[in-house]
């Protein structure tokens, strides 16, 4: 079974819009749980322009009264502290997610982008993902489908690689550029099992792309927000929810 875990940034983005607390996150994170969805994701930034790490704090707390359901919290871990933002790896040491998805996302960017080069950034990772395995939260490396990058991962000690799938979702109307680049994933899902590592996704999947891509081999979950949060407002949270939870299980998007 692959595993969705429902990204709740555009949420906090609609409320910081307006300012209070319309919509709630929190009560949006009930309302994915009882829909039947496996986890809960947030992508805290300095500059708060979406998630605040009181979202964090109060998720965290949520999902501990909730049995079962993961907290994966993404962000860049060089993030310090900045005015109000406290810095990505405290906001992890402190919340303790199941989960900590590092993400290479510059100051300002306005969404991840690309994956790590640990070519580059190995040497400098490997002590931050050490630190967190320590404190018990599995660590998951966000990489394009790479083969040597995977295998980079495994020395720097991630235990999952997040496959970034902004590429797939632009090469999707595209049968010929779909299926070569599918190979891709499925060579980088190949190359990740054999080195150990568990296999995760996201970025820009939706109900009609993700039909194709839940084939991949070896995929545990995927992380879904932007789209999850449009078909939303078409369908309602929770209908939106199991949409995708049946697309995962095999059927049709609605």
């Amino acid at each position: 079974m692959i595993r969705l875990s429902v990204n709740l940034n555009k949420i906090a983005l609609i409320r910081n819009s307006r300012g209070g607390n319309e919509p709630s996150v929190t009560d949006f994170a009930r309302i994915a749980i009882a829909a039947g969805a496996h986890g809960i994701t947030v992508h805290p930034r300095p500059d708060q322009r979406h998630i605040r790490p009181s979202d964090v704090f109060e998720l965290a707390g949520l999902i501990e009264e909730t049995p079962g359901i993961e907290f994966n919290v993404e962000g860049n871990p060089f993030a310090g502290a900045e005015g109000t933002y406290p810095g990505f790896l405290y906001l992890v040491e402190e919340s303790r997610p199941h989960q900590a998805t590092l993400v290479p996302d510059a100051p300002g960017q306005l969404t991840s982008d690309h994956g790590f080069d640990l070519r580059r950034s190995g040497a400098r990772l490997e002590p931050v993902v050490c630190r967190l395995k320590e404190r018990g939260i599995r660590v998951s490396l966000f990489l394009d489908p790479d083969l040597e990058q995977i295998r980079l991962a495994r020395e720097v000690g991630a235990d999952r690689v997040e496959l970034y799938t902004g590429p797939w979702a632009v090469a999707f109307p595209d049968p010929a550029r779909r299926e070569a680049l599918f190979r891709c994933y499925e060579e980088a899902a190949q190359a990740a099992a054999e080195a150990g590592l568990g296999v995760n996704a996201g970025h820009d999947l939706n109900l009609h792309n993700l039909e194709r891509f839940r084939a991949l081999p070896h995929l545990l979950e995927v992380s879904i927000g932007h789209a999850l949060t449009v078909d939303a407002l078409r369908l309602g949270m929770a209908r939106a929810v199991r949409a995708y939870l049946e697309v995962l299980a095999g059927g049709k998007a609605p």
